[in-house]
């Protein structure tokens, strides 16, 4: 079975990529291979088409594949909570949590990650057109593949960007060369208070292997939550797959990262979750109508 990520060098779906190389979903009877596909709307498209069994990704862009909601479930939440960070070059002397710093400002987004940024930026009062914002993909730099985390942090040292909208990885890299300053970070109370409920990292299958092979979307699910446990109990196994995985200079940061991250390691979809996904995928335009949890949750 195949499972795709938008995003290798990161923290974002780090539990599908540990539970992969640690074993767990093989302890589950599940012989799972990777593939990198990008952008997520991309991955979620092959999911549609059969060439993929599980994307490990956000939880909205399903709706780029599966309009309504028709044809998808999420199995479980790789983690709580909208996941993205916004990083503006150390030149503007921006302070953590000042949004006016944006204004004017070019800002590097993925595809379907910028709709995170768009929705929050407008749900804290700006306008893209009047605050003249510019949110655009930025180009992805060679010998980085589709990274875009790193790929971002490289165009904003090389002021191709004057911030960017991305995973904690590219966060770090950034912070840590002293060319990024944090100026939110969403899981941790930065931002709207309903921002933390736009999204989440999930897993998802087709509504096919959910009804044909229940067996194997409730392992792929344990799997997780295995993994969870197993890096809440020894956090230095993110190293061992960060090693495998990752550059010398990533796989140095990922124990720190996923150690930040272990509070938020829970495979539940909440109501509340639900709830938030859609306000905010009606927000976007890309959801006509509330969607319960039973038509969204396997």
């Amino acid at each position: 079975m195949k499972l795709a990520i938008p995003d290798l060098i990161s923290n974002s779906y780090f539990p599908a990529l540990a539970a992969i190389e640690l074993g767990f979903f093989a302890k589950e009877g599940l012989e799972i291979s990777l593939e990198v596909v990008f952008p997520v709307d991309k991955a979620y498209a092959q999911l549609r088409d059969g060439s993929i069994d599980f994307v490990a990704g956000a939880a909205h862009p399903a709706l780029a594949a599966f309009p309504e909601w028709q044809g998808v479930k999420l199995l479980c939440a790789q983690a709580q909570g909208m996941y993205w960070f916004l990083v503006m070059h150390a030149d503007f002397g921006a302070r953590r949590g000042d949004l006016d710093v944006i204004r004017g400002r070019r800002i590097g987004a993925a595809p379907w990650v910028d709709m995170g940024l768009r929705a929050l930026l407008r749900d804290a009062g700006y306008d893209l057109e009047r605050d003249k914002i510019a949110i655009a993909p930025v180009p992805l730099t060679p010998g980085i593949g589709v990274n875009f985390g790193l790929s971002a942090a490289r165009a904003l040292e090389d002021r191709r960007i004057d911030g960017f909208w991305a995973n904690g990885m590219g966060a770090e890299v950034a912070i840590r060369r002293g060319v990024g300053t944090l100026v939110l970070d969403v899981r941790r109370g930065d931002g709207p208070k309903s921002c933390f409920d736009y999204t989440f990292a999930s897993l998802a299958a087709t509504d096919r292997l959910v009804q044909e092979t229940p067996e194997r979307a409730a392992a792929a699910v344990r799997a997780i939550a295995q993994t969870h446990a197993a890096l809440k109990q020894d956090v230095a196994l993110a190293a061992k797959v960060g090693r495998k995985l990752f550059p010398p200079e990533e796989a140095e940061l990922i124990v720190e990262l996923i150690k930040r991250d272990l509070p938020y390691y829970d495979t539940t979809i909440s109501e509340a979750a639900i709830a938030g996904l859609n306000r905010f995928a009606k927000g976007l335009g890309i959801l006509k109508a509330d969607a319960s949890r039973r038509q969204i949750v396997a």
